[in-house]
């Protein structure tokens, strides 16, 4: 049998470096990727949550581009907090304290192991790729069938990239802006 032979890492991924917290592609697009704080929209009144709703759909509306809202769910891990209550219990010298930890530390356990505690980080993408003009001559030149579209070389000079990323820059302000 024919071995196959793994894939690095790196081909994996688009991107080709990061500058100035500005992340370029290999396919010459940018992005720049914001940590966006959420809400607990079950806690809000129902004027509240309607305005919420109103103002990210006038937000959304406003945008002449597209971003991507990314949610990062990972189980929460308490195993650090459980060993800061073994040492608190451990230098307790009161044996009714002692105890009241320890057992406060076996619910925690115990709750955390019946319910599955997400913490949860909110991510904007916000992109910027250089329009590209076509080049073939025709009406229907535009349309991709039959033809592999081609994608964008990164930006060549010095000049375009700063264009590129002061472009990106005013996008990026706009998204800040409209989820404040």
């Amino acid at each position: 049998m024919a071995e196959t032979q793994a894939i690095p890492s790196q081909a994996l991924i688009d991107i080709a470096t990061i500058e100035d917290d500005v992340i370029i592609l290999k396919n010459g697009g940018i992005r720049q990727i914001l940590i966006v704080s959420g809400i607990n929209f079950d806690l809000k009144s129902e004027d509240e949550q309607n305005l919420i709703l109103y103002s990210y759909q006038n937000f959304l509306n406003s945008l002449d581009f597209s971003f991507q809202c990314v949610v990062h769910s990972r189980k929460l891990n308490i195993e650090s907090y459980l060993r800061t209550l073994d040492e608190l219990a451990e230098k307790e010298e009161n044996e009714l304290l002692k105890n009241q930890v320890s057992e406060y530390q076996a619910f925690v356990r115990e709750f955390v192991e019946q319910n599955a505690i997400m913490t949860k980080t909110f991510f904007a993408v916000v992109p910027y790729e250089r329009s590209a003009m076509p080049t073939k001559k025709g009406m229907l030149a535009f349309l991709p069938f039959g033809k592999k579209q081609e994608e964008p070389a990164r930006p060549q000079t010095n000049e375009e990239l700063a264009h590129d990323v002061r472009q990106l820059r005013q996008r990026t302000e706009q998204v800040v802006a409209g989820l404040q």
